[in-house]
């Protein structure tokens, strides 16, 4: 029976966390938001930056690699 409560406690204090990081997220999210907001109010386009933030994220070869493959299929549609 000891057994079966330290599961449930443990459980819990799992759920716990899970539901605290949940609430973090979202008022990150919220902040994020309202940081583009601020951005998009003094002119700024915010999907480029959306773009500029998702491209940071990637490592240097992955970058490139992108990169490269935009330009062919710009390419390849007369776009270049």
């Amino acid at each position: 029976m000891a057994k079966s409560g330290f599961a449930k406690d443990h459980l819990r204090a799992f759920i716990d966390r899970i539901e605290r990081l949940e609430e973090e997220r979202s008022a990150l999210t919220a902040d994020i938001r309202e940081v583009y907001s601020e951005a998009k109010g003094t002119g700024f386009d915010t999907k480029i930056m959306r773009q500029i933030v998702r491209l940071r994220k990637l490592d240097k070869a992955d970058f490139q690699e992108q990169e490269a493959l935009l330009e062919l299929y710009k390419d390849a549609m007369g776009m270049s």
